[in-house]
């Protein structure tokens, strides 16, 4: 069963590298937005520290609803998602799989371009640890919780703009935790509470959103 399990990771990986622009987009993505907010509000350093942290996070967060639908969609889309229901293989462990395979093709290379944005935002090394730390307990959050709607609406034919208003407000509350984090570094305060928070809720969504995912596939499946 681990050899499945083996295998359904790296075909969704290989799946991933084959589709090199859309693996590209929510990065670049990224990067513009990124890119765009000094433009429009000023060069200040100070400024760009203060609003830099909300930033990396509002698009990191904009990023992920460009990569979210491709969870489950090629397949729903070649019957392969339909097989593995019908394969008696614990739908909520392959969904676990799928989720993972998403944080790393998604998340990951945000986490190795983060020194460059936080020297680009003039964060201190204080913020970007703070920050760092967030990304680490907030993306997999991301991916676990956006992949319950993303198994909703795997079967619409334009379930992205669905997709979107379902997660956006979810995703606030971890929004308002991880900028706190970094700000309480910035101000040179301890932040472990608001780590704890996030990390509370990563734990609960890892013990609960696969069970979730897989009824939200079955039920999209009916």
């Amino acid at each position: 069963m681990n050899g499945l399990y083996q295998g359904i990771f790296k075909r969704d990986i290989a799946l991933a590298f084959r589709q090199r622009s859309e693996l590209a987009q929510p990065l670049m993505f990224l990067l513009m937005v990124i890119t765009l907010f000094p433009l429009g509000i000023g060069p200040g350093p100070m400024t760009l520290q203060k609003i830099g942290p909300g930033v990396i996070w509002i698009a990191a967060i904009l990023s992920s609803l460009l990569a979210m639908e491709r969870i489950f969609r090629d397949d729903f889309w070649d019957g392969s998602l339909e097989q593995y229901m019908l394969s008696g293989l614990p739908v909520s462990a392959i969904a676990g799989v799928k989720v993972l395979v998403h944080w790393l093709v998604s998340f990951l290379p945000l986490a190795l371009f983060s020194p460059l944005l936080a020297l680009f935002l003039n964060l201190t090394v204080d913020m970007y640890v703070a920050l760092m730390l967030t990304l680490v307990l907030g993306t997999p959050l991301l991916s676990l919780v956006g992949a319950i709607a993303v198994g909703l609406t795997v079967g619409l034919q334009r379930g992205g703009v669905l997709l979107a208003l379902l997660l956006i407000p979810v995703f606030i509350p971890l929004l308002i935790f991880a900028t706190s984090a970094v700000d309480s570094a910035a101000l040179q305060l301890p932040y472990r509470a608001q780590l704890a928070i996030i990390g509370a809720m990563l734990l609960l969504a890892m013990a609960a959103a696969p069970f979730a995912i897989a009824y939200a596939l079955k039920v999209s499946q009916n």
